[in-house]
Order: C-alpha cells, then structure tokens, then sequence
C-alpha cells in the first residue's frame, strides 16, 4: 500500500448535510455517491479511503444517519454518503421519506459522477442492491461495486464471491467495475481511491497512477485463511460523466 504521500482524499473534511435536495451545494463541480445496505460497511470504507477515522459516522446500530452526508476533498470536488437501505427500524412514513430523498438525488443530481456501491462480500448484491442498480441504470452513469470485508472469508471463498458479482455484472449491460476491499485489512484501497480520483478528475497524483497501471492483477493480502496474498481481480471502470453505514427504504 502506498500511504507515504498526502493526496486529495487526506483533506477530506465535512462540507454539509442534507434533508432535503435544496440543502445541497450548487451544482458546480464533481461528486461521487456511496450507497449500499446500512451493515455492508458503507461509512467504514469511507473513513478508509480518507484515512479519516471518524469522518462518516458509523452507528453502533446501523441504520441511524437520516440524512446525506458531503465531504469535500478538493474544490468542487466531493463524496456523497447517501443513507444506508434494509435495516433500520423507523415507522414506515419516514422510511418513504429517506428513499424520495436518495432516489431524487440519484435521479437529478447533475454534478453526481458515479455510483459506488458497496456490498458485504459474505451477501454479495441482494435484491435490495439490484433494485437499486436497476433503478439507476438510466442514468447511464459507472458504478464501481467494493465487496467488503473481503478479511472475513478465506481467499478462495473472496475470489468465488467475486466471480459471481462479476458475471452478473457482465449481463446487467450497466458500466460496472468489481473490486475486494477490507477496510480492516486494508484490501483494495488505493485501487479504489484510483477509481474515484478518475471519475472525480483530482489533480493528477503519480501514487494512484502508479497503482492504476497495476489494477489487471493487483495482489493484496487479506485472506483470512493463513494471512496468504490473494490474487485480486479488478475491472477498469469508465469514466463517468461523459456518456456511514446508514438505512433508508427506498421506493424504486
């Protein structure tokens, strides 16, 4: 891992949240949206990425953030932590109003980049997570899938996990890109960070390009099974624009 140089996710800072959508910032520049169940690891692997351990807060009991989180890494230049689905346990009045509020902006947001999705490796893409690719896909926007806490199984249980997310990606006809990733172990976190530096347009950063250049076959440790490198398999994603762990219901 390539933690020796400062880069733009190690400025991350808490812009604002958001109950409705005309609490967010104007639409002048580049965000990246996290979604994914409320226990998937949503908010952990934000603080990952940023290096940050409490930037996105992760409840004790997931499904309690209620509103859109968005933190600033450079000007114009943001990750958006949507609130979590499938937990919670909220009347059924405010869980409508969590989905209208991540369904309208995914739907409208036009500075809105990519998609990342993250999924427990353990219960890769339940029906919850395929409603929610589903729904998105009009928007013809990449989504990059992170399996988390790829740490919790053995190496050959991770890569058979990924294989089967991967294939189904290969049918969904979206711009989809699958990784591991362990914010515990640290898998796949410049990988990653790659990814949304790109769809972001950072400034240009010779750590991730260095490790974007070794994303066909990176290797990285984490398998729970004797500590042994896993041979990790990562697709490139798109660009996007150019075609936590939190809960809501959403209504798709």
């Amino acid at each position: 891992m390539l933690y020796c140089l400062m880069t733009a996710f190690d400025h991350a800072r808490l812009l604002c949240t958001a109950a409705d959508l005309n609490q967010l910032p104007p639409e002048s520049g580049r965000e990246v949206a996290f979604a994914g169940r409320s226990n998937a690891g949503k908010s952990s692997a934000i603080n990952t990425l940023t290096r940050r351990r409490r930037l996105a807060y992760v409840a004790r009991q997931p499904g309690k953030t209620r509103t859109i989180q968005l933190f600033e890494l450079a000007p114009e230049r943001l990750l958006v932590d949507l609130p979590g689905y499938g937990y919670a346990r909220v009347g059924e009045s405010l869980r409508r109003r969590w989905g209208r509020l991540v369904d309208a902006y995914l739907a409208q947001r036009a500075a809105l980049q990519g998609l990342v999705l993250v999924v427990d490796i353990r219960h890769p893409l339940t029906p919850l997570d395929r409603q929610l690719l589903a729904w998105f896909a009009p928007r013809d926007l990449p989504v990059h899938i992170l399996a988390t806490k790829a740490d919790k199984i053995s190496r050959s249980q991770a890569l058979l996990a990924l294989r089967r997310i991967e294939q189904w990606a290969g049918t969904s006809g979206m711009r989809c890109s699958v990784q591991l990733f362990s914010s515990h172990a640290g898998i796949g976190v410049d990988e990653a960070r790659a990814v949304i530096a790109r769809w972001l347009d950072l400034p240009d950063d010779p750590s991730l390009r260095e490790v974007g250049s070794q994303n066909k076959n990176p290797r990285l440790k984490g398998s729970k099974a004797g500590g042994k490198n896993a041979l990790i398999g990562i697709k490139a994603p798109a660009q996007g624009g150019e075609a936590g762990d939190d809960e809501t219901s959403s209504t798709h």
